[in-house]
């Protein structure tokens, strides 16, 4: 299942760099993930301050 992030997220762009598939982005007040390229392996979660990813 592909990860998801939350309200929680603070823009800090902490999982964007940790990604190796490159399917975060910027969105509208938070990062947002790209479910289609996204491989579960977690590192967004791992790196992030506020535990906004999560597995949908």
């Amino acid at each position: 299942m592909a990860y998801k992030i939350s309200d929680e997220c603070i823009s800090c762009g902490a999982c964007q760099d940790a990604c190796p598939t490159g399917c975060i982005a910027e969105g509208d007040g938070k990062y947002v993930i790209n479910a289609d390229d996204c491989v579960s392996c977690g590192s967004c979660a791992d790196a992030c301050p506020v535990g906004a990813p999560a597995e949908e």
